[in-house]
């Protein structure tokens, strides 16, 4: 099948910028030239920075307005150099080599001019470090302590100058800790071509702003949280809810249950010290008792339910657009279980909202099914049940808040808690993390699959829901197709990626999908085709070229993800973020898939027994309509 597989690596995120505007500069990249860094001597490709050359070496120079995944700015020149023959300091990120230097690092000339940087900052940097959310991860303060910055040598503002923007269910702004170096501004202008955040005024007046300085709630953020990622300080975090979930678990007339993600688990070690990529999905959940929530659930599951709901809306659209000849039926299908995505396609693309897929995204499905099907088993009144999901994303709190997200009759999803928020949390019970014991998650929901846990990495929606249609269509396992299960074709970093599955022999039907057709004659000779896109610029592209009448347009199904990388490198993600530390964790989560016994959604036993005793009348049936599914408002009734 590997050779179906046609790539796209356009904007993939950590690789967009390199060199970008090397031919403009006329320098030729197949020319070595060997400099020196500190007495080191390295050859290099012509063209390469000097930071890059440096951290080749190992040489470190600090860094503030630079980031992997960013375009160079060059503003914070903390990372200055000295070159030999000279007479000014360079910005190393933004200077690429061209001819033999020989360069310092960490002369005197260039440790005050870093110092005096710093005093320059912390002159307009208003708050107290200690009651702030990124004390001890914040990148202006490790430089400080670094640097010797002990006292406030230009003075410091002794009130805050601007309001903190609360306005978000997502983000929350506060411009006294910004140190205008603009990440957030590329981020959004240029990672996710967004395009809310921009620099307004001049000189000292320079300020971060949204569009027609505006709160948040009133423009077009999408709520993705990668400005927040890459924020180097306090200036951007969540709207953190953990009080009011603390306050919840103290409260004896509520049941409070947690569901839990698979990026978060993937993650969530960084916050105690662990390096990137090593799960601790088992060691959360006894933690999370020791909180004291009521109980554990897995997302799992609810991917799971998502995978068997979205996958049979794709096969009634292909049915009424290829046997009923109904052409109103809207091509391709887009997934729904990013909530920026949405947001994104609600903002910029409107008229494409009847693509959407109607089901709820995993969080969604199952605050649902815990306030109806749950609250029956257990003889509990679904008012006195607080639903708190942990996610990798900032937007999910945003998707919580929705007011259409209330079929149970009750607010759905309570709380949306981040990676971070429940780290710090779990830090505030006295609970060494990665020192608990292992425990398993509570039933009835207690079982998931593998392809529930790779709905944490892009292009694992995708490969969840292939897994399930080759086995319940075309009547094979799909080990006869990918070895182990694994799609490879769908999986990697790359900016859009594209898939084409022949459908050569047909099954019978399923006993779960008899309600809807008699058989799959109609689909054999059939070529399925499926791309995936992550984050927004990248979606962008595939919009632009469905408009078009492009090769996007003719696939049959779409999977989006806000967030580059996916899930495992969403806005509620431990910080920092890079491209090696979003690998880690995408290893992370393929290898906990590798190890389940149960890899496909409809093999999943507590799925086959909520249609048994709950959804009865089975996948997309009035009932599951009526709680696992929404009806995207009309255009321009959205709410922002």
């Amino acid at each position: 099948m590997s050779d179906l597989l046609k790539t796209d690596t356009s904007r993939a995120p950590g690789s967009q910028w390199i060199h970008r505007s090397h031919y403009a500069l006329g320098i030729d990249e197949s020319v070595e030239i060997t400099l020196h860094i500190d007495d080191k001597e390295i050859t290099v490709p012509a063209g390469t920075t000097i930071l890059e050359a440096a951290r080749k070496t190992g040489i470190r120079i600090p860094t503030l307005c630079y980031h992997e995944d960013l375009c160079v700015a060059g503003v914070c020149r903390i990372c200055v150099v000295e070159i030999e023959g000279q007479k000014h300091l360079e910005a190393s990120c933004a200077y690429p080599i061209t001819t033999p230097l020989n360069i310092k690092t960490h002369t005197r000339k260039v440790r005050m001019a870093r110092r005096h940087i710093l005093d320059l900052m912390l002159s307009e940097h208003y708050g107290e470090c200690y009651a702030c959310f990124r004390n001890n991860n914040c990148e202006l303060q490790s430089l400080a302590r670094e640097y010797g910055v002990d006292f406030f040598r230009f003075g410091h503002p002794d009130k805050p100058r601007y309001k903190v923007d609360r306005s978000s269910h997502s983000l929350v702004r506060d411009m006294d800790k910004c140190i205008l170096c603009r990440r957030c501004v590329r981020t959004c202008i240029d990672l996710q071509e967004v395009g809310v955040l921009e620099v307004g005024n001049r000189s000292c007046e320079s300020k971060v702003i949204t569009f027609g300085d505006k709160p948040l709630r009133d423009v077009v953020c999408i709520n993705c949280g990668q400005c927040i990622n890459r924020c180097p300080t306090g200036a951007l975090r969540a709207n953190d809810p953990s009080d009011d979930v603390w306050a919840a678990i103290d409260d004896p007339a509520k049941h409070v249950v947690i569901q839990t993600a698979p990026s978060p688990r993937a993650g969530i070690g960084e916050c105690f010290g662990l390096e990137p990529g090593v799960p601790l999905t088992f060691e959360m959940n006894t933690a999370l008792r020791e909180c004291g929530f009521d109980k554990i659930f897995d997302t799992n599951f609810a991917a799971d339910l998502t995978i068997i709901e979205e996958g049979t809306e794709l096969l009634l659209r292909l049915y009424k657009a290829l046997v009923e000849k109904d052409d109103s039926v809207a091509f391709p299908q887009f997934t729904s279980c990013s909530p920026g995505w949405v947001k994104y396609l609600e903002h910029f693309y409107p008229d494409y909202i009847p693509n959407l897929s109607t089901a709820k995204s995993p969080q969604q499905m199952f605050g649902t099914v815990i306030k109806t099907y749950y609250a029956g088993l257990n003889g509990i009144d679904p008012k006195d049940i607080v639903t708190v999901a942990l996610m990798p994303c900032s937007a999910k709190k945003f998707e919580c808040n929705r007011p259409e997200m209330c079929d149970s009759g009750f607010k759905d999803v309570d709380y949306g808690l981040t990676t971070r928020e429940l780290a710090q949390m779990i830090s505030e019970a006295g609970i060494d993390l990665p020192a608990m014991p292992k425990s398993d998650f509570d039933d009835p929901f207690g079982t998931a699959t593998g392809s529930g846990v790779i709905f944490g990495a892009t292009g694992g929606v995708m490969e969840a829901a292939l897994r399930s249609v080759i086995e319940l269509v075309c009547g094979i396992k799909v080990e006869d197709l990918f070895e182990h299960a694994d799609i490879i074709p769908v999986r990697g970093f790359e900016g859009i990626r594209f898939m084409e599955l022949p459908i050569n022999k047909v099954g019978p039907v399923p006993d779960l999908l008899k309600h809807l057709v008699d058989d799959w004659s109609w689909l054999e000779g059939a070529t399925l085709k499926v791309a995936v896109a992550h984050g927004t610029a990248n979606a962008k592209r595939v919009m632009d070229d469905i408009k078009a009448g492009g090769k996007c347009s003719e696939c049959h199904f779409i999977e989006f993800m806000a967030c580059p990388g996916g899930c495992l490198g969403g806005g509620g993600q431990p910080i920092p973020t890079s491209p090696a530390i979003r690998e880690a964790r995408a290893k992370a989560i393929y290898a906990e898939d590798a190890a389940y016994e149960i890899r496909k959604s409809h093999e999943n036993p507590a799925i086959a027994k909520i249609y048994n005793e709950f959804l009865t009348d089975g996948p997309c049936s009035h009932a599951s309509h009526k709680l696992l599914h929404t009806h995207y408002m009309p255009r321009g009734k959205y709410i922002v």
